[in-house]
């Protein structure tokens, strides 16, 4: 049944590609025009619909710049219950800004963080906020044409590599496959950690990337447990019964690193970017209630723990353990510091052409 659906949509899939070419064509025919400015603008983004891993991405490239540069990042804010450009402030909630610009706003509160729309009109508002801003970080933007970054970081992840896929709603692309030349570099995301060199080499051919195009592989790695409230360490044995709770596009690898650090894990899964609310909170409570064990704890991410947060008032009288798990990105193959010269070497470089 399945197989006839996906034939019936191939020729909206056609339909939907032929539209994102010909404005891509607009774009760099110059009919449509890209507004540039005068700093460091480093877009990131994919060609296929969630689940890249684009957000620990990002954060590393704040790690990697906020002691050096003023970095700002300005994202959509999708899902969120606001419109128009926002910049976070002490006051701002997920609701306000998005779960993901929320994550960063609250894991790196020095930075400046904004959401809007449109990145064009957004961009001078943040400059006219924040005038020391050095560098801009564009969050899930590489279909946002109408803003001409210095750096296109293009990820694809590794079990979903875009050149396997097609147009959406036929498979999961944006926009068709040879979009993948407009990026400066391409990071292949959540690979396994041992992986050989002869798949990278495999998928750097199958990938073809041009002469100027950078390519990349990362994988994910799981910090420690922390409690939501308090931010402390949490402390469990593999004897704990975890229930899993996230409103995220692909729960697997997560699942797949709790099961191989506990002996009883279950899933409660959510749409992505979920908002949480008071009976989703009473059913999480009876399906941890109805776990086996005498030691439970409820297991979330940080982009969830945002959306949770929402009903604190709600949750602390509960005492519901919820534990987050942190994830990082690493660089496989020891290329880490290949990729930090590169992405230093153009702001640097930037700086210097424009003095």
């Amino acid at each position: 049944m399945l197989k006839y659906l996906k034939v019936l949509l191939y020729p909206f899939s056609l339909l939907y590609g032929l539209v994102m070419w010909i404005r891509n064509r607009f774009y760099d025919s110059n009919v449509l025009t890209a507004v540039e400015f005068d700093l460091p603008v480093i877009a990131v983004g994919n060609l296929s619909v969630g689940g890249t891993g684009k957000t620990p991405h990002v954060e590393y490239l704040i790690r990697l710049l906020k002691d050096t540069y003023q970095v700002a990042t300005l994202s959509r804010g999708y899902n969120r219950r606001t419109s128009g450009y926002l910049l976070a402030d002490a006051k701002s909630t997920a609701a306000q800004l998005g779960d993901e610009p929320m994550q960063f706003h609250s894991k790196f509160p020095d930075i400046a963080v904004c959401v809007g729309e449109e990145r064009m009109l957004a961009i001078p508002q943040l400059l006219g906020e924040r005038p020391d801003t050095q560098v801009i970080l564009l969050d899930d933007a590489f279909q946002h044409r109408s803003v001409k970054p210095g750096q296109n970081i293009l990820i694809t992840e590794y079990g979903r590599r875009f050149t396997k896929d097609h147009v959406v709603p036929f498979g999961r692309l944006r926009e068709g496959r040879k979009g993948y030349e407009r990026a400066n570099c391409i990071i292949v995301s959540k690979c396994p950690p041992q992986l050989s060199d002869t798949e990278k080499a495999a998928i750097r051919q199958e990938i073809d990337p041009l002469p100027h195009q950078q390519l990349f592989f990362t994988s994910l790695t799981y910090g420690a447990l922390y409690d939501m409230f308090t931010g402390t360490p949490v402390d469990n044995s593999a004897e704990t019964t975890v229930l899993l709770v996230c409103g995220i596009a692909r729960p697997e690898p997560l699942l797949q690193q709790l099961k191989a650090d506990y002996n009883n894990v279950f899933l409660l899964s959510f749409p992505d970017h979920y908002y949480y609310s008071v009976p989703d909170l009473e059913k999480i409570q009876r399906e941890l209630g109805n776990l086996p064990g005498t030691r439970k704890m409820v297991v979330t991410t940080e982009k969830d723990a945002v959306r949770l947060q929402l009903l604190s008032e709600q949750l602390r009288p509960t005492n519901l353990p919820i534990a987050v798990m942190p994830v990082e990105i690493s660089f496989l193959f020891g290329e880490g510091d290949s990729f930090n010269n590169y992405i230093f070497t153009y702001v640097d470089q930037f700086g210097s052409n424009h003095d």
